[in-house]
């Protein structure tokens, strides 16, 4: 059983012992914390919470849990039922909600479930605030309401229509373009909310043709959820048939993105975020953002247009505070999470789909053509394991030192820019290990710099 607080939330595997699993008492305990923090710094005229899950074999047991304990709490719980992320964060704002909580563990396994908590913006908690929340849950600093003060739920289900109107009412989202193209779309949403949501949306954006792989929202996912490669052999063998012109893949939650071409190949999905950077920003003058494991591909589509690429730490909390900062028109993460601030500001598969489809349909190539048209880079990952009780924070502070003649970014563990290739380390927050990315032209070259940069590390910890 794992149990894992932080932050962003609660997260873990269901069943088990208290504090060792995500159980009943565990969410209970959580989700009072939460209340008490929003009923302490909201701002709203609000008494309102909004609570969405996605399609997991344990989302009703713990929305039950989490729908009595706001009530419990005082809370008018507004329950939109089966949703995506970005759904669940645009009807806090809608509503006029002081909160949102998600019931998601994203991309994780089936026998996981999480508690993502919003603020009264529809966006995450900030470090303060998610800190505060973990101090109030161990100290059990929260009071229940009287009999007369209990809170009041009620169901609505419409959101997902408001979800796809907000996407359709884009300035930028042509589907008068996109019918013309007669596309031949696939998509796999993976036994979860993507196959209630994207069919609709995909539709209403005026595509011909619809195949969708693994639609039936069960929670029972039928290939590893996380849009990676390596877990996604079915589609991408049905789009070597060449019957389609794209294929969409969404995560349980659908705030990451992925696609693939007309021959079978993976976009890449580092590449979702550039692709429709390169959109937004032929027709919007403005900055972006991405965190720093991200692929340098989108500073490069960015200076193409003569404006200017901001990083930030890794984390979409972090992305969406630096992309207010700089005021950036598009932003997200490598991991296929495009944010656009036009619609929310957060990561969002439907607002990633629908600015694609236009793309595409205005450039009036394949996929696999219009992929050619960006700069290529191969990311490679890779981890240091240490012994219990390392100095992390030492170890980068050395490699600083060691790279001082480069181009140094230490706002999240230490990236090391050369001019052709880069080098990210990042100490993990739950065990003793540092993440390695490593970006270059080729797969090799990617491979040989990090490598590189891990014998500098593992030479200091001797």
């Amino acid at each position: 059983m794992t149990l894992i607080k932080s932050i962003s939330g609660i997260r873990g595997t269901i069943g088990g012992r208290s504090g060792d699993g995500l159980t009943p008492l565990d969410i209970v305990k959580f989700t009072s914390a939460y209340a008490t923090l929003i009923r302490r710094i909201g701002t709203v005229k609000s008494n309102k919470i909004v609570v969405g899950r996605d399609a997991r074999i344990s989302g009703e047991m713990v929305r039950s849990l989490v729908c009595g304990t706001l009530t419990g709490m005082g809370f008018d719980v507004v329950d939109i039922g089966l949703a995506s992320t970005p759904t669940t964060e645009l009807a806090v704002t809608m509503e006029g909600a002081c909160g949102g909580i998600i019931l998601t563990a994203s991309h994780n396994p089936r026998q996981w479930n999480a508690l993502k908590l919003l603020n009264e913006q529809g966006e995450f908690l900030n470090a303060a605030e998610g800190n505060e929340v973990l101090r109030i849950a161990e100290a059990e600093d929260f009071t229940y309401a009287e009999v007369d003060r209990i809170g009041h739920y009620r169901q609505d289900n419409t959101y997902g229509q408001k979800h796809i109107d907000r996407v359709l009412g884009l300035d930028l989202v042509d589907v008068d373009a996109i019918r013309r193209a007669r596309f031949r779309v696939a998509v796999d949403t993976v036994n979860s909310v993507g196959g209630i949501i994207l069919p609709p949306l995909l539709e209403a954006l005026g595509v011909q043709t619809v195949k969708v792989l693994y639609g039936e929202p069960t929670g029972d996912f039928q290939h590893n959820p996380e849009p990676l490669e390596k877990n996604l052999g079915d589609i991408m063998a049905l789009m070597c048939g060449g019957d389609y012109d794209v294929a969409f893949v969404v995560d349980p939650d659908v705030d990451r993105l992925a696609m693939i071409c007309e021959n079978g190949e993976m976009f890449g999905e580092e590449y979702t975020l550039v692709s429709v950077a390169d959109y937004v920003l032929k027709h919007t003058p403005g900055n972006t953002v991405s965190n720093l494991s991200s692929t340098r591909a989108l500073r490069d589509v960015t200076s193409r247009y003569g404006q200017h690429y901001f990083a930030a730490a890794v984390g979409e909390v972090n992305v969406v505070a630096k992309m207010k900062e700089a005021g950036a028109v598009i932003g997200g993460e490598g991991n296929g999470g495009v944010i656009y601030p036009a619609c929310h500001y957060g990561r969002d598969a439907l607002v990633g789909i629908a600015l694609f489809l236009s793309h595409l349909a205005h450039e009036g190539k394949t996929m696999s053509e219009l992929r050619r048209t960006y700069p290529s880079y191969f990311m490679a990952k890779n981890r240091i394991d240490l012994t219990s009780g390392t100095d992390v924070d030492a170890i980068l502070q050395r490699v600083k030192e060691i790279y001082r003649e480069e181009d140094i970014n230490d706002i999240d563990g230490v990236k090391i820019d050369f001019p052709d290739k880069w080098v990210h380390l990042r100490k993990s927050n739950t065990e003793p290990i540092i993440r390695v990315y490593s970006e270059a032209r080729t797969m090799e070259e990617a491979d040989e710099i990090g490598r590189k940069v891990m014998e500098v590390v593992y030479s200091l910890t001797k």
